[in-house]
């Protein structure tokens, strides 16, 4: 019987310290289940009941509580900066020449390397064009005439498709 209840104190325990430490959401469930598993040891439970308890209060604190936990705590999740970017609109403030290496954008006031969604399209100064993607610390934009003013999921000229470390055919 001790040894039993020392597992379920040593889970328990164990359960709370990673989540205080990664404060995630992700094994406060399993330590309900070791608390209820500790009473039932508690109560000369037989091993096979306190491991049953262990798992079906798991999962039923897991199912239930955790949509109601995530929707609560991560309410104010702000995107990043990097996350936000996507979809955007920017200006073009040095021409994008993918072939030069050259190009950059202004988005909310903030200067980003930029480079074409179609390798073979030249972006003017000046010209108002939509973040399609990242890749690494530049933006992969797309100018409205390229895709007849929209910036939907249309592939670039000749059947490329951008694979995030370039295009590819």
């Amino acid at each position: 019987m001790y040894e039993m209840l020392i597992f379920w104190l040593v889970l328990l325990i164990l359960c709370i310290g990673i989540e205080v430490l990664t404060l995630g959401l992700t094994t406060i469930w399993f330590a309900g289940g070791a608390l209820v598993a500790i009473f039932a040891c508690l109560l000369h439970a037989p091993v096979f009941v306190q491991i049953i308890l262990f798992f079906v209060i798991s999962l039923i604190l897991l199912f239930f509580t955790r949509p109601i936990a995530v929707k609560y705590f991560n309410k104010d999740r702000v995107k990043t900066n990097v996350e936000s970017m996507v979809g955007r609109q920017a200006i073009v403030t040095d021409e994008i020449d993918n072939l030069k290496a050259a190009g950059q954008v202004t988005v909310n006031g903030q200067e980003w390397t930029a480079r074409s969604w179609d390798e073979k399209v030249k972006i003017p100064v000046g010209e108002v064009v939509t973040v399609r993607a990242i890749n690494g610390v530049k933006l992969i934009v797309e100018s409205g005439t390229q895709t007849g003013g929209t910036a939907g999921a249309e592939r670039p000229a000749g059947g490329e498709e951008y694979t995030g470390a370039g295009f590819t055919e």
